[in-house]
């Protein structure tokens, strides 16, 4: 078992045995929660007492009993009030239970205390946990209530046939389209001034002179995606090591892992940054390999203490030691920052140099009015995979995915004629504290701002545009 807490505020968390749940009769085991990874996420690891056998499912049958007194039961309503949930891990899986629930009235209140678990493997591994809880019993003083358990084993599978259909869809539809348009401009091509004058153009074509346009705040453009570049590069290092040495036998390597990885892959912020920040014909070097080196740890660190001081104050086991963030800091200040210095450097002297297909016209071109459209597909669900193989063809699908929508809307946007096709790629949801961190790295990796820029140059170097 590991914490407990609300369940509409994940970071107030609490030993889970400061509820006064039982124990059961199984041996204990023991653990030690010392790297840096398991300290940052708070972890307070308990043995839940669950004899739990790879294979063997387990039919229902208790497994300890709580003697029910009224200092008991006012800490379990308490609980209950607040919506308290709790988190266990099996194999280093985490799973979710909810503690009970009150009735409508709100006088009356329940206790969860049947665990049903329903275990996915592949092969010899363990990759999926599912934990329902039933079995409601009413919380009266002076009463025994039995915990009870049970396991089914079920093995499970998996494709990624959906993204191979998408690639293709896409391809063909730009494909054609691309041609029909190449056909159209030569046709254009052959007219004389007078017809090309009262002709109706339209399309990318026309803004052929504004799309290497540098971008507004090429400074903060720049730095984001060298960041993007990075966290792209940490993600992939990452599920290699992750498949290769099995990194989820100890709970928060994965994440002390990420931060080394991080540390470790600052020059490519750098160069992928300081290059494009020259390429754009940026000056203030030194401000944007500061600004690159630090946007993610600043965010970062910055949300994460500040909800460490209110953890802090209400005694919660999310509370980040003193030591490891001075530790997180001397990583920022002494690695990444010089690290970033010389994969800047190395940008901006080995592919600094503007290399774009087309002239770049001295005044922008006004753009057309255009409808709004809005796409919604957010999705936030509680479930965590440790097969990182799976883990890497899901980036590989991420990846092609990303790079299909930021073509195909990119071409959306030349073809409208606006040539501002740069911020938009980065758009992304997110909610409050850790979530808005995900979620805007997640928004900076996905810009895939490198992939647009490849195509917009092949696009324009193709046609006769990129002539003139």
């Amino acid at each position: 078992m590991n914490t407990v807490g609300p369940y509409h505020n994940r970071q107030e968390t609490y030993k889970y045995f400061s509820l006064p749940f039982c124990v059961g009769s199984k041996k204990s085991i023991s653990h030690y929660h010392e790297t840096l990874g398991e300290a940052l996420q708070g972890v307070e690891l308990e043995f839940s007492g669950l004899d739990i056998k790879f294979k063997d499912d387990v039919m229902p049958g208790t497994y300890c009993e709580i003697d029910l007194d009224k200092e008991k039961r006012d800490a379990f309503v308490y609980a209950i009030k607040n919506h308290y949930w709790y988190q266990m891990y099996i194999d280093d899986l985490p799973i979710w239970g909810i503690v009970g629930e009150a009735d409508e009235n709100g006088e009356d209140y329940y206790l969860w205390t049947y665990k049903k678990l329903e275990i996915g493997f592949n092969g010899n591994r363990i990759v999926d946990v599912n934990l329902t809880s039933e079995g409601k019993v009413k919380l009266v003083p002076n009463t025994k209530i039995q915990m009870s358990y049970s396991i089914h084993w079920f093995s499970i599978f998996n494709s990624f046939m959906m993204v191979i259909f998408l690639v293709g869809l896409v391809s063909m539809i730009l494909m054609r389209t691309l041609r029909k348009d190449y056909a159209r401009y030569s046709k254009e091509e052959e007219m004389d001034d007078m017809d090309r004058d009262l002709g109706d153009e339209y399309g990318w074509k026309q803004v052929h002179g504004d799309v290497f346009r540098p971008s507004s705040h090429p400074l903060i453009f720049s730095s984001l995606i060298g960041s993007g570049c990075q966290i792209f590069a940490v993600s992939l290092i990452v599920i290699i090591v992750a498949m290769i040495e099995d990194l989820y036998t100890e709970r928060g390597s994965m994440l002390s892992t990420a931060i080394f990885v991080y540390a470790a892959t600052s020059p490519v912020n750098g160069y992928f940054g300081g290059s494009l920040y020259a390429r754009q014909g940026g000056r203030r070097w030194i401000k944007q390999m500061f600004i690159g080196a630090f946007l993610i740890p600043a965010m970062v660190c910055g949300t994460a203490f500040f909800i460490n001081f209110i953890a802090i104050y209400y005694h919660a086991s999310r509370a980040i030691p003193f030591g490891t963030m001075v530790a997180v800091c001397c990583i920022c200040f002494f690695v990444i920052l010089p690290l970033n210095l010389v994969g800047t450097i190395l940008g901006r002297n080995l592919s600094g140099q503007p290399n774009f297909p087309c002239r770049v016209n001295a005044v922008p071109r006004p753009i057309p009015e255009k409808k709004w459209y809005f796409i919604f597909t957010s999705f936030w669900a509680y479930k965590i995979y440790y097969v990182y193989g799976f883990m890497m063809l899901v980036l590989l699908i991420l990846c092609i995915v990303t790079v299909c929508v930021t073509i195909v809307c990119t071409y959306f946007l030349l073809n409208a004629e606006d040539y501002r096709w740069m911020y938009g790629l980065f758009q992304t949801s997110f909610y409050f504290g850790y979530m808005a961190v995900f979620s805007t790295a997640l928004g900076i990796m996905c810009g895939k701002f490198l992939n647009s820029w490849n195509m917009t140059r092949k696009v324009l170097s193709t046609s006769d545009s990129g002539k003139h």
